[in-house]
């Protein structure tokens, strides 16, 4: 991976009416958003679409046109409702069509098996389109332009990703600190919080309150690519919560790679 000290995005795509229906619960855009974050990407926004090609193809083209990389995750299986494939070459206006290295490796795992047209499905990929190695088992996904098509099933998702890393050129990577405040509401926190925030604009300030059976309080994740900055603004804002008559402040003891949204 190449790094910059640029902000770089990325959007996940989440595909499939199992999703959208409760019936499978997701727990590929956790994962993402983690691996992003160790690779300096910052995940932006998450979208779930049904199994519809056109809502997959307008919402893709609208993402990659706005962020620096588009994730895609489900609809590459061998059943009729696996159309990801299809609206990604739409979207790039490509033709679709069979690659020979995913035919090769299929000939290869089921020797003597025929290559029925539901498992050739799985075959295909945009015109222009470079493999995603899939080290758990079965065809790879596939890449094009900004865009990285990857499988639904969590096991094989992860496994997809380690052959996306590489690919990706990162920014400076996040980190946090986390400032642990028990036995005050947020309604008291706010303020101070508010103060410090401003004061660094460039750095994400965030409350997130915690309910135990040993009390109540709230981690302040503060979130920022210089660590001097996040330095800095931690103890502005234990100055300011003891302004306010909050004390007892807990503090992380150094900062670590953040993780999207965490506490």
């Amino acid at each position: 991976m190449n790094a910059t000290t640029e902000r770089v995005t990325a959007a996940v795509l989440i595909i499939g009416d199992e999703i959208l229906s409760g019936r499978t619960q997701d727990t590929n855009l956790n994962a993402i958003a983690k691996f992003l974050g160790t690779h300096g990407v910052d995940l932006a926004e998450a979208r779930v679409v049904a199994d519809v090609h056109e809502e997959i193809v307008d919402a893709l083209n609208a993402l990659r046109a706005r962020y620096d990389y588009v994730l895609t995750t489900g609809g590459i299986g061998p059943t009729h409702d696996d159309i990801t494939a299809d609206a990604v070459a739409a979207a790039f206006s490509v033709p679709l069509s069979e690659h020979p290295e995913i035919i090769a490796m299929m000939q290869a795992r089921w020797q003597g098996v025929e290559l029925t047209p539901a498992r050739r499905r799985m075959a295909r990929v945009p015109e222009g389109g470079e493999l995603v190695k899939n080290p758990v088992g079965g065809p790879p996904g596939f890449t094009i332009g900004n865009v990285f098509v990857m499988a639904g099933v969590p096991q094989v998702m992860r496994g997809m990703l380690e052959d996306v890393g590489w690919r990706l050129k990162g920014g400076a990577v996040v980190l946090s600190r986390t400032v642990r405040v028990e036995g005050f509401g947020e309604g008291v926190i706010a303020e101070p919080l508010e103060q410090v925030a401003r004061a660094h604009p460039a750095m994400a300030l965030g409350s997130y309150p915690f309910f135990t059976p040993e009390g109540y309080g709230a981690n302040l994740v503060l979130r920022g690519r210089d660590a001097g900055e996040i330095e800095a603004a931690i103890q502005e804002l234990v100055e300011a919560l003891t302004a306010a008559g909050i004390t007892g402040a807990i503090i992380d003891p150094e900062p670590k790679a953040a993780v999207a949204n965490s506490a």
